[in-house]
Protein backbone atom coordinates (compact mmCIF):
# COMPACT_ATOMS: atom_id res chain seq x y z
CA UNK A 1 0.00 0.00 0.00
CA UNK A 2 1.39 3.36 -1.69
CA UNK A 3 0.72 6.79 -2.18
CA UNK A 4 0.93 7.76 -6.06
CA UNK A 5 3.63 9.32 -7.60
CA UNK A 6 1.65 12.77 -7.83
CA UNK A 7 0.51 12.81 -4.20
CA UNK A 8 1.56 15.94 -2.89
CA UNK A 9 3.56 14.13 0.42
CA UNK A 10 5.85 11.90 -2.62
CA UNK A 11 5.58 14.89 -5.15
CA UNK A 12 7.53 17.14 -2.76
CA UNK A 13 4.58 19.35 -2.34
CA UNK A 14 4.01 19.40 1.11
CA UNK A 15 6.51 17.07 2.73
CA UNK A 16 8.70 20.06 3.97
CA UNK A 17 5.44 22.27 5.20
CA UNK A 18 5.78 23.67 8.50
CA UNK A 19 2.89 21.00 9.43
CA UNK A 20 4.68 17.88 8.24
CA UNK A 21 8.15 19.02 9.83
CA UNK A 22 6.56 19.73 13.15
CA UNK A 23 4.93 16.31 12.83
CA UNK A 24 7.89 14.35 11.64
CA UNK A 25 9.54 15.92 15.34
CA UNK A 26 11.69 18.47 12.13
CA UNK A 27 12.34 21.99 12.96
CA UNK A 28 9.88 23.69 10.83
CA UNK A 29 10.38 27.29 9.32
CA UNK A 30 7.69 28.87 11.18
CA UNK A 31 5.49 27.83 14.07
CA UNK A 32 2.71 25.64 12.71
CA UNK A 33 -1.27 26.76 13.03
CA UNK A 34 -4.42 24.99 12.55
CA UNK A 35 -7.89 24.74 14.07
CA UNK A 36 -10.30 21.97 14.89
CA UNK A 37 -13.31 23.50 13.41
CA UNK A 38 -11.97 25.96 11.61
CA UNK A 39 -14.11 25.27 8.66
CA UNK A 40 -17.40 25.75 9.52
CA UNK A 41 -20.12 28.12 11.70
CA UNK A 42 -17.71 30.58 13.04
CA UNK A 43 -17.43 31.68 8.96
CA UNK A 44 -19.89 34.09 7.58
CA UNK A 45 -19.12 32.66 3.78
CA UNK A 46 -19.58 29.20 5.14
CA UNK A 47 -23.05 30.41 6.60
CA UNK A 48 -23.88 32.11 3.34
CA UNK A 49 -22.30 29.14 1.41
CA UNK A 50 -24.43 26.65 3.64
CA UNK A 51 -27.44 28.59 3.72
CA UNK A 52 -30.67 25.59 2.75
CA UNK A 53 -28.01 22.81 2.51
CA UNK A 54 -28.14 19.87 5.00
CA UNK A 55 -25.41 18.97 7.30
CA UNK A 56 -24.22 15.46 5.90
CA UNK A 57 -25.94 16.40 1.91
CA UNK A 58 -23.35 19.51 1.98
CA UNK A 59 -20.04 17.20 3.10
CA UNK A 60 -21.39 14.88 0.28
CA UNK A 61 -21.05 17.68 -2.61
CA UNK A 62 -17.67 17.51 -3.30
CA UNK A 63 -17.29 21.04 -5.05
CA UNK A 64 -19.64 22.69 -1.73
CA UNK A 65 -17.50 20.09 0.79
CA UNK A 66 -13.82 21.55 -0.56
CA UNK A 67 -14.21 25.25 -1.00
CA UNK A 68 -15.95 24.97 2.66
CA UNK A 69 -12.37 23.48 3.57
CA UNK A 70 -10.50 25.99 1.31
CA UNK A 71 -12.30 28.98 3.43
CA UNK A 72 -10.37 29.24 6.48
CA UNK A 73 -6.83 28.74 4.78
CA UNK A 74 -7.29 31.62 2.54
CA UNK A 75 -9.25 33.86 5.63
CA UNK A 76 -6.44 33.06 8.62
CA UNK A 77 -3.29 31.77 6.60
CA UNK A 78 -3.43 28.31 8.73
CA UNK A 79 -0.69 25.96 7.66
CA UNK A 80 -2.71 23.08 7.15
CA UNK A 81 -7.20 22.72 5.67
CA UNK A 82 -8.72 20.02 7.76
CA UNK A 83 -11.18 18.34 5.72
CA UNK A 84 -14.80 19.04 6.00
CA UNK A 85 -16.80 16.08 6.34
CA UNK A 86 -18.45 14.96 9.63
CA UNK A 87 -17.40 10.97 11.60
CA UNK A 88 -20.85 9.77 10.95
CA UNK A 89 -20.39 10.36 6.98
CA UNK A 90 -19.06 6.41 6.64
CA UNK A 91 -21.99 5.37 8.38
CA UNK A 92 -24.30 7.38 6.06
CA UNK A 93 -22.49 5.80 2.91
CA UNK A 94 -22.77 2.13 4.13
CA UNK A 95 -26.24 2.92 4.51
CA UNK A 96 -26.95 3.08 7.89
CA UNK A 97 -29.91 5.76 8.48
CA UNK A 98 -28.52 8.41 10.19
CA UNK A 99 -28.71 12.12 10.30
CA UNK A 100 -26.96 15.35 11.92
CA UNK A 101 -30.10 16.54 13.60
CA UNK A 102 -29.73 20.55 14.15
CA UNK A 103 -29.91 21.67 17.50
CA UNK A 104 -28.67 18.13 18.79
CA UNK A 105 -25.64 16.15 16.76
CA UNK A 106 -26.05 12.81 14.89
CA UNK A 107 -29.46 10.77 15.77
CA UNK A 108 -29.49 7.23 14.26
CA UNK A 109 -33.10 6.07 13.13
CA UNK A 110 -32.63 2.84 14.85
CA UNK A 111 -29.66 2.43 18.02
CA UNK A 112 -27.47 -0.24 17.25
CA UNK A 113 -27.65 -2.54 20.72
CA UNK A 114 -28.28 -5.96 19.95
CA UNK A 115 -26.13 -9.03 18.18
CA UNK A 116 -28.52 -9.12 15.50
CA UNK A 117 -28.45 -5.08 15.38
CA UNK A 118 -24.52 -5.48 14.91
CA UNK A 119 -24.46 -8.35 12.31
CA UNK A 120 -27.04 -6.47 10.19
CA UNK A 121 -25.21 -3.51 9.54
CA UNK A 122 -24.35 -3.15 5.75
CA UNK A 123 -20.31 -2.88 5.24
CA UNK A 124 -18.71 0.65 3.30
CA UNK A 125 -17.92 0.12 -0.04
CA UNK A 126 -15.24 1.76 -1.64
CA UNK A 127 -17.26 2.46 -4.38
CA UNK A 128 -19.43 4.10 -2.06
CA UNK A 129 -16.40 6.68 -0.79
CA UNK A 130 -15.66 8.43 -4.15
CA UNK A 131 -17.43 11.63 -3.46
CA UNK A 132 -14.77 12.15 -0.62
CA UNK A 133 -11.85 11.15 -3.15
CA UNK A 134 -13.27 13.68 -5.19
CA UNK A 135 -13.60 16.35 -2.73
CA UNK A 136 -10.19 15.67 -1.45
CA UNK A 137 -8.93 15.55 -4.85
CA UNK A 138 -10.33 18.91 -5.66
CA UNK A 139 -9.35 20.55 -2.51
CA UNK A 140 -5.20 19.66 -2.71
CA UNK A 141 -5.09 20.58 -6.50
CA UNK A 142 -6.23 24.26 -4.87
CA UNK A 143 -3.99 23.97 -1.72
CA UNK A 144 -0.53 23.78 -3.55
CA UNK A 145 2.40 23.80 0.00
CA UNK A 146 -0.51 23.56 2.15
CA UNK A 147 -1.30 20.33 3.31
CA UNK A 148 -4.56 18.86 3.80
CA UNK A 149 -5.12 16.82 6.88
CA UNK A 150 -7.56 14.04 6.59
CA UNK A 151 -9.98 12.89 9.70
CA UNK A 152 -11.90 10.21 11.06
CA UNK A 153 -13.86 9.78 14.21
CA UNK A 154 -12.89 6.83 16.69
CA UNK A 155 -14.48 3.60 16.83
CA UNK A 156 -15.44 4.55 20.61
CA UNK A 157 -16.93 7.59 19.36
CA UNK A 158 -18.63 6.14 16.42
CA UNK A 159 -20.26 3.33 18.35
CA UNK A 160 -21.00 4.95 21.27
CA UNK A 161 -23.34 7.51 19.01
CA UNK A 162 -24.77 4.09 17.21
CA UNK A 163 -25.34 2.58 20.64
CA UNK A 164 -27.02 5.58 22.28
CA UNK A 165 -28.78 6.54 19.32
CA UNK A 166 -28.21 10.13 19.47
CA UNK A 167 -25.14 12.27 21.37
CA UNK A 168 -24.87 11.53 25.21
CA UNK A 169 -23.47 13.16 28.36
CA UNK A 170 -22.20 9.96 30.18
CA UNK A 171 -22.24 6.98 27.21
CA UNK A 172 -23.76 4.70 29.98
CA UNK A 173 -24.79 2.67 26.87
CA UNK A 174 -21.54 2.09 25.15
CA UNK A 175 -20.15 1.59 28.38
CA UNK A 176 -22.46 -1.07 29.56
CA UNK A 177 -22.51 -3.05 26.51
CA UNK A 178 -18.27 -3.41 26.53
CA UNK A 179 -18.96 -5.35 30.27
CA UNK A 180 -22.37 -6.71 29.62
CA UNK A 181 -21.71 -8.35 26.07
CA UNK A 182 -18.28 -7.92 25.03
CA UNK A 183 -18.57 -9.97 22.01
CA UNK A 184 -21.71 -7.57 20.64
CA UNK A 185 -19.18 -4.74 21.82
CA UNK A 186 -16.24 -6.20 19.64
CA UNK A 187 -18.07 -6.73 16.91
CA UNK A 188 -19.45 -3.29 16.24
CA UNK A 189 -16.24 -1.51 17.19
CA UNK A 190 -14.81 -3.69 14.73
CA UNK A 191 -17.23 -2.66 12.24
CA UNK A 192 -16.92 1.41 13.67
CA UNK A 193 -13.16 0.68 12.79
CA UNK A 194 -13.13 -0.62 9.07
CA UNK A 195 -15.87 2.23 8.81
CA UNK A 196 -13.47 4.68 10.14
CA UNK A 197 -10.16 2.88 8.34
CA UNK A 198 -11.66 2.92 4.75
CA UNK A 199 -13.21 6.49 4.98
CA UNK A 200 -9.23 7.46 6.42
CA UNK A 201 -7.98 5.72 3.85
CA UNK A 202 -9.54 7.11 0.93
CA UNK A 203 -8.39 10.89 2.04
CA UNK A 204 -5.06 9.58 1.93
CA UNK A 205 -4.98 8.02 -0.96
CA UNK A 206 -6.91 11.63 -2.59
CA UNK A 207 -3.94 13.83 -1.66
CA UNK A 208 -4.50 14.29 2.39
CA UNK A 209 -1.05 14.67 3.71
CA UNK A 210 -2.07 13.44 7.38
CA UNK A 211 -4.62 11.95 9.07
CA UNK A 212 -6.20 13.09 12.62
CA UNK A 213 -8.34 9.80 14.31
CA UNK A 214 -10.86 11.80 16.56
CA UNK A 215 -12.04 10.24 19.99
CA UNK A 216 -14.44 12.78 21.51
CA UNK A 217 -16.11 10.67 23.96
CA UNK A 218 -12.63 8.74 25.11
CA UNK A 219 -12.37 10.85 27.90
CA UNK A 220 -15.73 9.15 29.99
CA UNK A 221 -13.32 6.09 30.37
CA UNK A 222 -11.03 5.05 32.72
CA UNK A 223 -8.15 3.95 31.56
CA UNK A 224 -8.11 0.13 32.31
CA UNK A 225 -11.75 0.17 29.77
CA UNK A 226 -10.16 2.11 27.20
CA UNK A 227 -6.92 -0.08 27.10
CA UNK A 228 -9.02 -3.31 27.27
CA UNK A 229 -12.12 -2.58 25.07
CA UNK A 230 -11.26 0.44 22.95
CA UNK A 231 -7.68 0.69 22.04
CA UNK A 232 -7.60 -2.45 20.06
CA UNK A 233 -10.47 -1.06 17.83
CA UNK A 234 -8.45 2.37 17.27
CA UNK A 235 -5.13 0.34 15.97
CA UNK A 236 -7.47 -1.76 13.63
CA UNK A 237 -9.04 1.73 12.30
CA UNK A 238 -5.10 2.96 11.94
CA UNK A 239 -4.13 -0.22 10.31
CA UNK A 240 -5.50 0.68 6.93
CA UNK A 241 -3.73 3.45 6.89
CA UNK A 242 -0.50 2.37 8.43
CA UNK A 243 2.55 2.45 6.31
CA UNK A 244 1.85 5.18 3.75
CA UNK A 245 4.28 7.77 5.07
CA UNK A 246 2.16 10.14 6.19
CA UNK A 247 1.74 11.37 9.93
CA UNK A 248 -0.98 10.38 11.94
CA UNK A 249 -2.53 12.19 15.04
CA UNK A 250 -5.18 10.82 17.84
CA UNK A 251 -6.90 13.59 19.43
CA UNK A 252 -9.42 13.39 22.44
CA UNK A 253 -11.23 15.12 24.83
CA UNK A 254 -10.85 14.69 28.49
CA UNK A 255 -8.18 12.29 27.80
CA UNK A 256 -5.36 13.38 29.73
CA UNK A 257 -5.27 10.02 31.81
CA UNK A 258 -4.97 8.15 28.42
CA UNK A 259 -2.77 10.25 26.72
CA UNK A 260 -0.35 7.23 26.93
CA UNK A 261 -2.52 4.64 25.89
CA UNK A 262 -3.75 6.78 22.87
CA UNK A 263 -0.47 6.92 21.83
CA UNK A 264 0.23 3.24 22.11
CA UNK A 265 -2.23 2.01 20.03
CA UNK A 266 0.24 3.40 16.54
CA UNK A 267 0.30 7.34 15.84
CA UNK A 268 2.79 9.76 15.63
CA UNK A 269 1.67 12.48 17.27
CA UNK A 270 -0.72 13.85 20.21
CA UNK A 271 -3.30 16.04 20.25
CA UNK A 272 -3.95 17.32 23.94
CA UNK A 273 -6.91 18.91 25.19
CA UNK A 274 -7.48 21.93 26.90
CA UNK A 275 -6.88 20.66 30.11
CA UNK A 276 -3.60 19.26 30.37
CA UNK A 277 -0.21 21.98 29.96
CA UNK A 278 1.78 20.78 27.41
CA UNK A 279 4.47 20.53 29.39
CA UNK A 280 2.92 18.02 31.70
CA UNK A 281 1.56 15.94 28.28
CA UNK A 282 5.26 15.75 27.31
CA UNK A 283 6.77 14.82 30.56
CA UNK A 284 3.66 12.25 30.57
CA UNK A 285 4.61 10.73 26.93
CA UNK A 286 8.25 10.58 28.07
CA UNK A 287 9.74 13.60 25.76
CA UNK A 288 9.38 11.60 22.26
CA UNK A 289 6.54 12.31 20.95
CA UNK A 290 5.15 15.65 18.76
CA UNK A 291 2.33 17.24 20.13
CA UNK A 292 -0.66 19.16 19.10
CA UNK A 293 -2.73 21.67 20.89
CA UNK A 294 -3.86 23.38 22.89
CA UNK A 295 -5.38 27.25 23.63
CA UNK A 296 -8.49 26.96 25.34
CA UNK A 297 -11.44 27.64 23.12
CA UNK A 298 -13.02 29.81 26.01
CA UNK A 299 -10.47 32.82 25.94
CA UNK A 300 -11.35 33.25 22.45
CA UNK A 301 -13.77 35.91 23.66
CA UNK A 302 -11.23 37.13 26.12
CA UNK A 303 -9.97 40.45 25.78
CA UNK A 304 -6.80 40.35 23.45
CA UNK A 305 -4.37 40.86 26.21
CA UNK A 306 -5.46 38.28 28.12
CA UNK A 307 -6.00 35.50 25.15
CA UNK A 308 -2.12 37.02 24.18
CA UNK A 309 -0.40 35.54 27.32
CA UNK A 310 -2.53 32.77 27.13
CA UNK A 311 -1.77 31.97 23.67
CA UNK A 312 2.52 32.70 24.16
CA UNK A 313 2.26 30.35 27.44
CA UNK A 314 1.35 27.43 25.29
CA UNK A 315 4.11 28.23 22.81
CA UNK A 316 6.19 27.53 25.68
CA UNK A 317 4.72 25.25 27.25
CA UNK A 318 5.11 23.19 23.90
CA UNK A 319 8.67 24.47 23.11
CA UNK A 320 9.94 20.95 25.04
CA UNK A 321 8.43 18.30 22.57
CA UNK A 322 10.27 16.94 19.89
CA UNK A 323 7.53 19.18 17.87
CA UNK A 324 4.71 21.40 18.58
CA UNK A 325 1.62 22.23 16.33
CA UNK A 326 -0.05 24.81 17.62
CA UNK A 327 -4.16 24.23 17.96
CA UNK A 328 -7.02 24.60 19.91
CA UNK A 329 -7.70 22.57 23.02
CA UNK A 330 -11.30 21.54 21.16
CA UNK A 331 -12.91 23.15 18.59
CA UNK A 332 -13.74 26.83 17.26
CA UNK A 333 -17.33 27.47 18.83
CA UNK A 334 -19.33 28.95 16.64
CA UNK A 335 -19.71 32.65 17.97
CA UNK A 336 -16.06 33.40 17.59
CA UNK A 337 -14.76 36.35 15.99
CA UNK A 338 -13.05 34.78 13.11
CA UNK A 339 -11.03 38.25 12.98
CA UNK A 340 -9.28 36.60 16.61
CA UNK A 341 -8.43 33.64 15.08
CA UNK A 342 -6.46 35.13 11.98
CA UNK A 343 -4.86 37.94 14.85
CA UNK A 344 -3.92 34.50 16.60
CA UNK A 345 -2.50 32.49 13.45
CA UNK A 346 -0.20 36.43 12.80
CA UNK A 347 1.29 36.02 16.57
CA UNK A 348 2.13 32.58 16.22
CA UNK A 349 3.82 32.96 13.00
CA UNK A 350 6.06 35.76 14.80
CA UNK A 351 7.67 33.73 17.01
CA UNK A 352 10.79 32.19 16.05
CA UNK A 353 10.41 28.41 15.83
Amino acid sequence: MTLSATHPLVDGRTSSSPLISAYRGERPSRRPVWFMRQAGRSLPEYRQLRQGTAMLDSCLDPAMASEITLQPVRRHDVDAAIFFSDIVIPLKLAGVDVDIVPGTGPVLGSPIRTAADVAALPELTDEALEPIRQAVALTVAELGSTPLIGFAGAPFTLAAYMVEGKPSRDHLGPRTMMHSDPETWGALTRWAADASGKFLRAQLEAGASAAQLFDSWAGSLGLADYVAHVAPASGRALDFVRGLGAPLIHFGTGTSELLVAMHDVGVDVVGVDYRLPLDEANRRLGGTVPLQGNIDPALLSAPWEVLEAHVLEVLKAGAGAPGHVVNLGHGVPPETDPAVLTRIVDLIHSVEP
